[in-house]
């Protein structure tokens, strides 16, 4: 029986944040055959951002298991395991050090198909993130515009492009948006690291807040990605819940968390600076604004959505301004609001088909960098995951010979928690004093 007919399938997912984890577990069911029986294991890159028992439970996505490992138990358990995919969902870094890992643990025997993409919208480091990801059988483009611009920049290197693959977003979907509810809610999408300053934030909370005192009879939200002390894909430096303390906020303010398909279910008007869920409202055609009031700026993001017909300002939503999206626009960024989304994956699972039925196996992974073509770059990348120029454990390097007792754990939880601390605390401060 040809391995894309089998009637169960055993599926990988590696992560290191929540939302990678959210995306890579979605990705990872939509790649199967729906009659497919398939188990998903998933492993939590133990990190600074690995995702708390509160992220995975609002996320909602299981697994048949899950673990939080190192890189190099990881790569341990890899050696040991039989599966049909792997799905990396981690920074570029994190991509390009698993593949030479995989490499040097599997080496010319069998291995899974190997996939990898990106959580949202590509505005920064296109071509450093994308050849960080060369080496994978799918790097997976979440729009037609996006899989234009990665096959332009393997082809511009000279690496093999043929990997690029168009998909979708992997969590569109919920129900289409019918009219006004009552009352109207307004919804604020809030991002972890744009903008990266105080005084953008508290302007921004300052005109969320003006807004629901201008438009009492509506419910103005706040949504908010992480609580204080967690972390998701991108440091939070500087939490809305601290701004807003002490602050009079009228009684049709509040601050919520949740899962962001259920708050959309009831949004009228999404508004953010270029958070994803822009994409999932427009999926839903659900009345969507970029703001324009800290400019149309890269370090933003929100120049990606130039063309889109969605940029607009506070003062003119105030004005009851609502913008009507380009369609033309729309449908290059894969959001299929014209109702193509049910086949957005048909691409991706056939390839995977013929990967797995390939006679003789699947080729050793071979990534566009290698100590050879980036001889400057590549042993760095390795080293912060424990690995060698060649892929292979450094000596001293944490293995999973063993579980760990309960003083390393304590050990362990201990050490996250003093990194996470400096990463929030420590280093903010180390940046504005050289500022001065």
């Amino acid at each position: 029986m040809p391995a894309s007919a089998k009637k169960s399938l055993r599926v990988a997912v590696l992560a290191d944040s929540d939302t990678r984890w959210k995306w890579g577990a979605l990705t990872a069911r939509r790649l199967t055959p729906a009659a497919a029986e398939v188990r998903l294991d998933g492993y939590l890159l133990r990190g600074r951002a690995t995702p708390t028992a509160r992220q995975l439970q609002e996320i909602g996505v299981r697994a048949d298991s899950l673990s939080e490992v190192t890189g190099v138990e990881f790569l341990h358990t890899m050696r040991q395991e039989a599966y049909d995919i792997l799905v990396l969902a981690l920074v570029g870094g994190g991509v390009q050090a698993m593949l030479h890992g995989l490499r040097n643990a599997w080496g010319t025997g069998p291995r899974p198909v190997v996939v990898t993409g990106y959580v949202g919208v590509v505005f920064e480091k296109l071509a450093d993130g994308l050849l960080l990801r060369h080496g994978a059988d799918l790097v997976l483009a979440n729009s037609r515009h996006d899989a234009d611009r990665f096959r332009a920049v393997y082809e511009g290197v000279g690496a093999d492009a043929c990997a690029v693959t168009e998909v979708a977003l992997p969590f569109l979907g919920g129900a289409p948006y019918t009219g006004e509810h009552e009352p109207c809610t307004v919804v604020f999408a809030a991002q972890p690291s744009v903008p990266d300053n105080r005084r953008d934030r508290t302007y921004l909370l300052d005109r969320l807040i003006r807004h629901a005192r201008a438009h009492p009879e509506r419910e103005v939200l706040l949504k908010l990605r992480s609580k204080p002390g967690e972390h998701t894909t991108h440091i939070e430096e500087l939490p809305y819940q601290k701004l807003v303390q002490g602050r009079d906020v009228p009684a049709n303010f509040r601050l919520v968390y949740g899962h962001m398909g259920e708050v959309l279910d009831r949004t009228d008007l999404l508004v953010t600076i270029s958070s994803t869920a822009a994409l999932e409202a427009l999926h839903r055609r659900i009345p969507t604004v970029v703001l324009t009031d800290l400019g149309v700026r890269e370090a933003l993001g929100n120049h990606h959505f130039t063309g889109s017909g969605c940029l607009a300002s506070w003062d003119q939503l105030d004005a009851g301004h609502r913008p009507a999206p380009d369609e033309e626009w729309v449908a290059r960024q894969g959001v299929a609001a014209d109702g193509g989304y049910g086949t957005a994956f048909d691409t991706a699972r056939e390839r995977i088909a013929k990967l797995l039925d390939r006679p003789g196996g699947l080729p050793p992974l071979a990534p566009y960098y290698t100590p050879e073509t980036a001889p400057g770059y590549l042993p760095g990348i390795l080293a912060r995951h424990h690995l060698g120029p060649d892929g292979a454990p450094l000596p001293g390097a944490p293995t999973a010979d063993k579980s760990p007792g309960p003083v390393r754990q304590i050990v362990r939880r201990a050490a996250r928690g003093a990194y996470r601390h400096g990463v929030q605390r420590v280093a903010p401060v180390i940046r504005r004093m050289g500022e001065l």
